[in-house]
């Protein structure tokens, strides 16, 4: 139970850092807004991203937050990351798409942490 308590922490924490907190510095970046728009999406779609991951991120890291509003936070970010892996292997390779990848592993090792945590909160119930 311990373990996965802080497995959950640690990866959880790197989601919020990476995809809440740094996400939410870069909103007024013209050069990520350049990058999204290399890949072929229109500028807007760089602000309704950020603001998803803004808040997908506070969903994973508060504690009082549903879990059903967890499982869609945790779909959301598969979801991001799947799509900026094909989005970044078509445009600029595969060598470039390394890092959503990374993102996704350290997303299931969240995910499959949280669950674990909180099966023993249920069998116990």
């Amino acid at each position: 139970m311990k373990k996965y308590k802080i497995m959950f922490w640690i990866t959880t924490g790197l989601i919020f850092l990476t995809q809440g907190v740094m996400e939410a510095l870069m909103l007024g970046n013209e050069s990520a807004v350049q990058g999204i728009m290399h890949l072929g999406y229109p500028a807007y779609f760089f602000t309704m991203l950020v603001a998803f991951k803004i808040l997908g991120a506070l969903a994973l890291i508060i504690p009082k937050v549903p879990a059903r509003v967890k499982e869609w936070a945790y779909a959301g970010f598969g979801f991001d990351f799947i799509a900026a892996f094909i989005s970044i292997s078509v445009v600029d390779g595969f060598g470039g798409a390394i890092a959503p990848l990374i993102g996704l592993v350290i997303l299931c090792v969240s995910y499959i942490s949280y669950h674990k945590m909180n099966e023993s909160v249920v069998v116990g119930a």
